[in-house]
C-alpha cells in the first residue's frame, strides 16, 4: 500500500517536514474503506517505512488484530531537496519541476526534486524487498511504504525501465497486490486500487497535480 493523504504543505503554501506529516481526515476516511476491504485477510507480519504516515495507516488497517508491526527503513520514501527553498520560486518554476520530477528521461543518476538519486533508492528499496521476501515466518504481509518507494518495487517487479515510472500512479491509501512463488517469481495481481473511490471519480488529479494543488495554496501562478 502507499500511505493514506497528508498535506505536504500549509494553505500558505509553506512546506511541512515530510517525515512528520500526519494522516488529514481524509486520510483517516481512506484507511476505513481499505481497513474494510482487507478485513478477511489473515496478515502475519505488516512492514512499514518507520514514518508516521506508514504507521497511522498500517494500525488503522490493523485495528484490533494482533499483528507484528516492524519498521523497515529502506522503504522510506525517496529523499527530496530543500522545499522550504521554493518560498520566492516562480510557482510556474515549482509547477513544472514536480510535474516532471518522474520523468520521462530518468536515470539511476536523475535526482528526486535535487535530492537522492532514483538509482540509490532503488537499490536500498529492492534490497529491502528481497530480504523480505526470503524470511519464512509469514505467508501473507501487509507493506505500507510511499508512491515512488511504490512505483519502484512495481517496476522491478514487472521488469520496467527507470524511465517508465511516470506511467504507473500510486494514488493516497492505494492497495497493490502482489503474489510471489517458491521460486520467488512475483504475480502481480492488482496494482493502484483505492477502495474509498474505486472507480476513480474524484481522483481527478495525478498525486504530483496534487501535490502542486497543496505548494500552491494562497500563491497565484
Amino acid at each position: 500500500m502507499r500511505h493514506a493523504d497528508v498535506a505536504y504543505f500549509d494553505e500558505a503554501g509553506r512546506p511541512h517536514r515530510p517525515d512528520g506529516v500526519h494522516l488529514t481526515p481524509r486520510g483517516h476516511a481512506q484507511t476505513e474503506a481499505a481497513a474494510r476491504m482487507l478485513a478477511a485477510v489473515p496478515f502475519d507480519l505488516a512492514v512499514t517505512s518507520g514514518l508516521p504516515r506508514t504507521e497511522q495507516t498500517a494500525r488503522a488497517i490493523l485495528a484490533g488484530r494482533e499483528v507484528r508491526l516492524e519498521a523497515e527503513p529502506r522503504f522510506r520514501e525517496i529523499a527530496t531537496g530543500r522545499m522550504s527553498e521554493w518560498g520566492d520560486v516562480d510557482p510556474s518554476r515549482v509547477r513544472q519541476a514536480l510535474l516532471d520530477c518522474l520523468g520521462p528521461g530518468l536515470t539511476p543518476g536523475s535526482t528526486f526534486l535535487k535530492g537522492e538519486s532514483f538509482g540509490a533508492c532503488a537499490e536500498r528499496v529492492v534490497a529491502g524487498w528481497d530480504d523480505l521476501v526470503a524470511r519464512a515466518d509469514w505467508r501473507n504481509v501487509l507493506v505500507v511504504a510511499h508512491g515512488v518507494v511504490n512505483r519502484l518495487l512495481l517496476g522491478y517487479l514487472l521488469g520496467m525501465e527507470l524511465d517508465a515510472l511516470a506511467r504507473l500512479e500510486q494514488d493516497a491509501c492505494c492497495i497493490n497486490l502482489v503474489e510471489v512463488d517458491v521460486r520467488g517469481m512475483p504475480l502481480v495481481r492488482l496494482i493502484n486500487h483505492t477502495p474509498e473511490d474505486p472507480a476513480k471519480i474524484h481522483l481527478t488529479m495525478s498525486t504530483l497535480e496534487g501535490l502542486y494543488q497543496q505548494y500552491l495554496g494562497g500563491k497565484t501562478e
